[in-house]
């Protein structure tokens, strides 16, 4: 089966064949807890889980249980659970000190330790600041279920709120195959990755070495793929790690496909430069492009000016007015219509949405936030759809529906806050960090 270059051309990109019913799309978070607890409990052979985390909290717990509960029933059963090491490792940020999930994993295998059920952490980089393992896809039997989710409360819509995020649902054996192959004989046999159900055995040194190699390795591993008939719909899993990966490329190749519309969902405005290099190409070229982004109180780290504040309460500002920064310059596009730029916002729920739609040809879903960190430090994955019949157009088109009901469109720059609106605490130190010119710095990590 052949792999992806390190610069995959669209016209010549190994997948597989589509047929036009294999794909579902759910259109919730409470669809989408609920398609995989049903899919987990009925599970055969496999259960190939990729997050950047599963929370000790209910809808954490709930998951957590219908694992054990599968792999006790069934020892045949193989379940596996991929999550970052290092996120595994520590608390919620601005909670203080915490000793992490891989905590609970540990006390709970030790209450029924199964021979058939293992939790891996994968360290990409030496600490989280610098790189998480930002895979995305449930593998269940025959079946993926790929969101851009992690596994809590507020992603499962398990209480009042939700986050959210792409659902879909593909039955499709060979995808399915391809991404467990993926998962189980490049990531799970690395010695880089630590069984976080199990005790931790310390060595830094060692564990620095290793993951400076399983970085190297992961920057040319992709998944097996066979070529496929060009003309038919087509699917398309492809990872990459690293600055020039080919994740990367085929984004920027995805940029430049659009003879019409492009649309693009993220949730934290800070686009890298090659990525508003290609826009502002099609904008040159008389393309319409949406951008569909979260308004600041519907990101994940917002805080409310009546709560305590804390640093991490900065970042949806410094996403705002990066935004505003964009559209300001581009404020003849926004007027004339040819650019279209929504703010989702809906009660006091948080947006999670990634992805792209080229001219109701492609469709990309994925967890990659279309940032800095994502193109150069974060092991990210994506399925590129191909369909060029518009079989899909249909879910295509709910789809989208979905996504732009809570979105008000953004007609002018000035609609947007600046620096001096903001609350004094969240002014100060943004002012504190513009001097010394620290937000550069900020935007390439965060």
């Amino acid at each position: 089966m052949p792999f992806f270059s390190r610069k995959p051309d669209l016209a010549s990109l190994p997948g597989f064949a589509m047929p036009a019913d294999c794909m579902q799309t759910l259109h919730s978070a409470s669809e989408f807890r609920q398609t995989l607890l049903r899919l987990i409990r009925s599970a055969k052979t496999r259960i190939h889980l990729a997050a950047l985390y599963l929370q000790q909290d209910e809808a954490g717990a709930e998951v957590l249980e219908a694992l054990y509960q599968a792999a006790s029933s069934n020892p045949r059963l193989d379940v596996r659970l991929f999550v970052d090491a290092h996120r595994a490792q520590r608390g919620l940020i601005g909670q203080g000190k915490q000793a992490g999930n891989a905590a609970w994993y540990r006390q709970r295998a030790q209450q029924q330790p199964l021979a058939n059920l293992a939790i891996y952490g994968v360290p990409v980089q030496s600490k989280e600041l610098f790189g998480v393992m930002h895979l995305k896809g449930f593998i269940i039997d025959d079946a993926v279920l790929y969101s851009g989710a992690s596994l809590n409360n507020v992603y499962l819509h398990v209480g009042e709120r939700y986050r959210y995020d792409r659902y879909h649902l593909l039955q499709h054996a060979e995808l399915a195959d391809s991404m467990s192959h993926y998962l189980v004989a490049q990531l799970a046999t690395d010695p880089a990755l630590i069984r976080l159900d199990r005790p931790p055995e310390p060595d830094a040194r060692a564990q620095r070495q290793l993951i400076r190699q399983l970085r190297q390795k992961l920057a040319h591993t992709q998944c097996r793929l066979p070529a496929v008939t060009r003309g038919s719909a087509s699917i398309h899993p492809i990872c990459g790690q690293g600055r020039g990966n080919p994740f990367n490329s085929l984004l920027l190749q995805l940029l430049r496909q659009p003879t019409q519309q492009l649309v693009i969902c993220t949730p934290y405005f800070n686009l890298p430069r090659s990525v508003l290099l290609q826009l502002d190409a099609l904008l040159a070229r008389g393309i319409k492009v949406e951008i569909i982004v979260g308004d600041k109180q519907a990101n994940d780290f917002y805080i409310p000016p009546e709560q305590p504040f804390k640093v991490i309460g900065c970042l949806p500002y410094l996403y705002e007015m990066n935004l505003r920064r964009f559209a300001r310059k581009r404020q003849t596009y926004l007027q004339s219509g040819q650019l279209t730029l929504r703010l989702w916002q809906h009660e006091g729920n948080s947006y999670h949405l990634k992805g792209l739609w080229v001219d109701q040809q492609y469709m990309l879903i994925t967890g990659n936030n279309l940032n800095p960190r994502a193109f150069t430090l974060d092991l990210e994955n994506g399925l590129l759809i191909h369909d060029p019949h518009h079989t899909l157009k249909p879910q295509i088109t709910q789809e989208l529906a979905n996504i732009r009901q809570h979105t008000a469109v953004l007609s002018h720059y000035r609609q947007l806050q600046k620096l001096r609106d903001y609350p004094e605490k969240v002014r100060k130190l943004l002012g504190r960090l513009g001097k010394l010119r620290i937000d550069r710095l900020f935007y390439r990590l965060l």
